[in-house]
């Protein structure tokens, strides 16, 4: 018989105890497959424990053993013939018997007309079922990959002081996350990206206005980051990618708070966690707990060169140009975590004349005055905590930044900038699903200047306030409204003032 033919026939012998007709409700397979795996098969009617001739259905049994070698034994060796017959135990006892002969009698054909209501049911179910795998198939991405995306409209503006660019603009992003395991452990990831802010007023990182979801790219797709991860071990993780950010290289990010503001989008002033992306490579060590409410230490170490892609003279990977290699360690739980990074940010120039791109010459300097070249020493303390349960009390995102500049430069220059934040989060705000956040905090800026020839820039602030309302699963809508004093340069004259607004709708998908 064709294997199609007797797993329809099987479970059309859940009804042999039961005079009514099987539903599509009744018929288990699995029921049958397991029945059949815990059975014994044998060979001669002579096996059976507690079988005698003088049993009634002594010869039927033999038959059915020595003739077709379909019936088997319980794991104890008996057959059990007092003993009331299960639907499963009847389907498992006529799939194997059906198996076992080469033509259909008549009497089998009997049996296969009774229960003729039975196998369509399982026949239109099946057919069901292949076509819907069918056409699974033949749209399937990938077996080892999932995509991913993300689409953000952004209608707003900004007012800044003494400035032109203070019209109301309507912007995109567009990003596709690209997911490939192999093992199921291990991670490639490529992200693929499109935006076009790049004449926005959300365009430039100096004045305090850039936003988490701004990218310029011109309306052109490009690939934004690329990297591999795998587990080495049951405690250590390894990456490595051509195109990588150092805090992708954690064990776990330093903060919960997500933000509006690029500014607030490290859980502090950026510091040791400034982004730049290239090549890069690193390793993370966490310690074994029984859960996740069980705080454990972590430790993650990682390097990336914005100019490892180059071949030019002083560029490439290892070298003392465009790179960085930081280190942070954590000590927490899912709800709470203490951690400090330390970064070795390493700009120094190729020979003299050549530009260096300056991780020091980060906005917020003293009005007038140049930023620190060369290498630099940053240090990002972090600390977060998360109430158990949502409602009046939020979770709470801090953090402290400090950033030392080795070649102090000539009387006048920055040799010191520091920057911090306070981020507050009210899950299932007023409405369940929606979300209420704000942040405070000051921007990298002058903290010391060599010499000591005039005052620090330490009058500039930064705060936002955002509400997210969930439509579903995979559309929100984020009206936000955020605003600085003194954001670019420490002016006390307000020039560089900010008041911004901006309503953000996202769809995932």
């Amino acid at each position: 018989m064709k294997l199609f033919q007797r797993l329809l026939v099987a479970p059309a012998a859940l009804g042999l105890l039961a005079p009514m007709a099987a539903t599509a409700a009744d018929l288990d397979l699995k029921g049958v497959s397991d029945y059949s795996r815990s059975s014994k098969q044998i060979t001669s009617i002579s096996q059976f424990s507690d079988v005698r001739p003088t049993d009634w259905a002594y010869q039927a049994l033999s038959s059915l053993v020595e003739r077709y070698g379909c019936v088997s034994a319980t794991s104890n060796g008996s057959f059990e013939g007092n003993r009331p017959m299960t639907r499963f135990e009847a389907a498992a006892l006529l799939n194997a018997c059906l198996d076992s002969v080469s033509e259909i009698t008549d009497s089998e054909r009997r049996l296969l007309k009774e229960f003729a209501p039975e196998i369509a049911i399982i026949r239109g179910r099946v057919d069901s079922l292949e076509a819907k795998v069918g056409v699974f198939g033949a749209s399937q991405f990938s077996t080892t990959t999932k995509l991913t995306g993300k689409t953000e409209f952004v209608m707003g503006g900004v007012d800044r002081d003494n400035a032109t660019d203070t019209a109301t603009t309507l912007n995109y992003s567009t990003r596709f996350d690209v997911k490939t395991s192999f093992t199921g452990e291990d991670l490639l990831y490529t992200r693929i990206k499109a935006g076009n802010f790049d004449n926005s007023a959300f365009a430039s990182k100096n004045y305090g206005a850039y936003l988490g979801a701004t990218h310029k790219s011109a309306d052109a797709l490009e690939v934004d980051k690329i990297w591999y991860r795998s587990p080495v071990g049951d405690n250590i993780t390894a990456w490595v990618g051509p195109a990588i950010e150092s805090d992708h290289m954690l064990a776990s990010k330093p903060s919960i708070y997500k933000s509006i503001l690029k500014d607030f989008g490290k859980g502090g002033a950026a510091g040791a966690y400034g982004v730049s992306t290239g090549g890069g490579f690193g390793v993370a060590w966490t310690q074994s707990v029984d859960d996740s409410s069980t705080p454990r230490f972590a430790i993650s170490s990682n390097y990336v060169s914005s100019g490892a892609s180059s071949a030019s003279d002083g560029k490439g990977m290892l070298t003392d140009n465009q790179s960085k290699w930081l280190n942070k360690i954590e000590y927490g739980s899912k709800r709470w975590q203490v951690s400090l990074g330390i970064a070795k940010e390493m700009c120094d120039s190729v020979d003299g004349t050549e530009s260096c791109k300056g991780w020091t010459s980060y906005y917020g300097t003293e009005k007038g005055k140049a930023a620190g070249t060369g290498n630099a020493t940053s240090y990002s303390a972090r600390a977060y905590w998360k109430p158990e349960d949502t409602g009046a009390i939020p979770s709470v995102q801090i953090g402290y930044d400090i950033r030392q500049i080795d070649d102090d430069g000539a009387s006048g220059s920055v040799e010191e900038q520091t920057g911090w934040m306070v981020g507050l989060t009210w899950k299932d705000a007023f409405i369940d699903g929606n979300k209420l956040g704000m942040a405070y905090g000051q921007r990298m800026h002058a903290s010391e200047i060599v010499g000591g020839t005039t005052d620090p820039a330490e009058d500039n602030y930064l705060w936002e306030v955002y509400y997210s309302h969930k439509i579903s699963d995979n559309v929100s809508v984020t009206p936000a409204i955020f605003g600085g004093e003194d954001t670019y340069n420490g002016a006390s004259d307000g020039s560089d003032d900010i008041l911004g607004a901006i309503v953000k709708t996202t769809f995932k998908f």
